[in-house]
């Protein structure tokens, strides 16, 4: 099968290297100013890894003709954080054609919404199904260009839905003997709200601004999380469970999940993640202008409140962390709307109305 990976990042290279072990076709896209990887995975014919997966597999193209990739693949990957999935669909739109499937890896907040708008697509349209993830299915850093290494292949607790929802089957079953942790979501705001990148990125970040600052050389979970960083990482935490409750979704508390994943031994919000083998070595970024918080704050916590909202619900810390980063940044990530239900059309859904999307 030829299997289109749009993006060049961590994530992007351990997908490919994985889906070409698995005996398919890979060809690899980024745009043009984002070309150091993919100068060397072409120069190389492939990418290298180490770590839970091990050694050399080919990549049949990589470089930057979006229409090479798509033509006549199956299935296409983004993967990438949240400010690219519009990006990735709008490139793709002229090409799109129909019976392929996408695949946004992850969500990074309703990622799979982003890209039927961008491709001009209902989110009814069942032409072209596209699907999203909770998360990666990998822990994985760049060692140089072309190699990548894999340090947690996800055991459990990588969940997939999909638009339309009654396709989900299909892509679980697409999917599922290569990424064998894989389970299906019941919908999207589901996989959106499992990711829990938004409860303890802006919040650790913050709670440890000054040393991120000063500069910043620590270990973001090993040192940046202590009880205190803990409790409040647990009041997020509960806050987003509580949005689930109310959509009518069963989201896992994410020291929980994080066991299950292969991150975490500990299912606690403060040894959990400062003794976490999967987060052990993880150095904490070195400015606050960083995706931890335009991202996960401008994007995540953007929407979830945004669906707080809708429902009605009190979130008193959800919001006070938003606002915070906000004075922090000198930016008002809220009036930015990057990500709400109303930017992605939806804001006239009802709760039952977004459940079944």
């Amino acid at each position: 099968m030829k299997v289109a990976i749009l993006g060049s990042g961590n994530g992007a290279c351990a997908m490919a290297f994985e889906w070409a072990r698995a005996g398919h076709e890979i060809y690899q896209f980024d745009f043009p100013q984002f070309d150091k990887q993919i100068k060397q995975i072409n120069a190389a014919g492939g990418i290298t890894c180490e770590g839970e997966m091990e050694g050399f597999q080919p990549v049949k193209y990589a470089g930057h003709d979006i229409e090479t990739c798509l033509k006549g693949a199956q299935l296409i990957f983004a993967v990438g954080p949240a400010y690219s999935t519009e990006a990735f669909g709008k490139a793709c739109k002229p090409y799109v054609e129909p019976g392929q499937i996408y695949v946004v890896c992850p969500s990074s907040c309703m990622g799979a919404v982003v890209i039927k708008n961008a491709l001009g697509l209902s989110v009814e349209d069942d032409s072209v199904i596209v699907s999203d993830t909770s998360t990666l299915p990998y822990a994985v850093r760049i060692v140089e260009s072309g190699n990548v290494a894999i340090y947690n292949r996800l055991k459990a607790g990588y969940k997939l839905a999909t638009l339309p929802s009654s396709k989900n089957d299909m892509v679980y079953d697409l999917l599922k003997p290569v990424h064998d942790g894989l389970e299906k979501a019941k919908n999207i705001l589901e996989t959106c709200l499992q990711n829990a990148n938004p409860v303890l990125h802006p919040c650790i970040t913050t709670l440890n601004a000054a040393r991120v600052e000063n500069p910043g050389d620590f270990f973001f979970y090993e040192e940046g999380v202590t009880p205190g960083v803990g409790r409040l990482l647990k009041a997020i935490d509960d806050e987003r469970l509580a949005i689930g409750k109310a959509l009518g979704l069963e989201i896992e508390n994410d020291p929980d999940l994080g066991v299950r994943q292969g991150y975490m031994t500990e299912a606690n919000y403060d040894t959990g993640y400062s003794r976490a083998p999967g987060f052990a070595g993880i150095k904490a970024q070195t400015q606050l202008d960083y995706r931890y918080y335009n991202e996960d704050a401008g994007y995540g916590l953007v929407f979830w409140l945004s669906l707080a909202d809708k429902l009605g619900l009190e979130v008193p810390n959800m919001r006070a962390m938003l606002q915070i980063v906000s004075s922090i940044m000198g930016r008002d990530y809220k009036a930015e709307k990057a990500r709400t239900l109303e930017t992605l059309g939806l804001g006239d859904y009802t709760a039952e109305d977004l459940f079944n999307i």
